[in-house]
């Protein structure tokens, strides 16, 4: 019943966001079409319910406009609107997997790394400002680092990875670390404070992914063939990205930091792109492109 009364609980944001602005009459129109009603209307009291419950979960207000007589959500700042957004599609999937199970054959699901082990403990030191200390083992390196001691700062998911960034308290330095390269995760008693100055998507605005760098931002043109055009049009690399187009391609801009990693993203795409500024990038392109073609020279 729980699961349920959730399910609902999604359906009913899911419904006002996608009309907008709904009146009484339309959502118990759409009730009525939904798997949650045998044809009968929304009670009126359970909708009362309904709406008290979601703002206590989901920290969402679902307002009445006496005047148009119609129910709509009230606009939240950017950052919660996102997380809500990231909040309802991971609802939405949840149910409809768990709805599922009967042609789970037939659902290919891809395996990520797990981070589960150790997000609800770095949300809670994230609400209570603990620092946390914990042994990391990087991809560089043969043997973990122990007692790792870090202020967290924001939690970040990018493709499907979970990474904190928090001041490393030894370096009084900030960085970035990934949740499934984490082991002996433990919280501090201690509290620390963030700089009020310190603004979460600022700090990776000009960066690719998760990779952060102090050089400077450059305007990045890159050529595209039509086909793979329309992927980067579902898909921006970076929230920067504009796009121009001519008969035979398009071209691509966008203002960043060039990192090792978006240098490796662009070589993943192999001949369906040409980097046409700026000339260092372009230096490094050839440099990563002669050093693959002379390891299928060597004899």
């Amino acid at each position: 019943m729980a699961r349920d009364l959730f399910s609902r609980y999604v359906w009913i944001l899911e419904t006002i966001k996608r009309y907008g602005r709904i009146s009484r009459e339309e959502l118990d129109n759409c009730w009525r079409r939904s798997q949650f009603s045998e044809g009968d209307p929304l009670p009126r009291r359970t909708f009362y319910n309904y709406r008290l419950a979601i703002e206590e979960l989901f920290k969402i207000t679902i307002a009445y406009s006496v005047s148009e007589n119609v129910y709509y959500i009230e606009e939240e700042d950017q950052q919660d609107s996102e997380l809500t957004e990231w909040l309802l599609n991971s609802a939405s999937m949840t149910n409809l997997l768990s709805d599922s199970r009967d042609v789970s054959s037939k659902i290919v699901l891809e395996e990520v790394p797990s981070a589960r082990q150790y997000l609800n403990e770095l949300v809670n030191a994230l609400k209570d400002s603990h620092p946390v200390t914990f042994d990391y083992q990087p991809y560089t390196r043969t043997q973990p680092n122990c007692g790792i001691n870090v202020e967290p700062y924001f939690l970040k998911i990018f493709r499907q990875r979970w990474y904190l960034t928090g001041r490393n308290v030894r370096d009084n330095v900030i960085k970035t670390y990934a949740l499934d390269r984490m082991s002996n995760l433990t919280l501090c008693t201690s509290t620390y404070a963030i700089p009020d100055d310190f603004d979460p998507k600022a700090y990776f605005r000009d960066s690719f992914g998760i990779v952060f760098n102090q050089g400077e931002v450059k305007n990045i043109v890159i050529r595209v063939e039509p086909r793979q055009a329309k992927y980067f049009r579902a898909l921006p690399l970076h929230h920067s990205q504009t796009e121009t187009v001519s008969d035979s391609c398009s071209f691509f801009h966008y203002r960043l930091k060039i990192s090792d990693d978006f240098v490796q993203e662009l070589l993943s795409y192999g001949p369906k792109i040409t980097v046409v500024n700026p000339p260092e990038l372009r230096a490094m392109m050839l440099a990563n492109l002669r050093d693959s073609l002379a390891n299928y020279e060597q004899k």
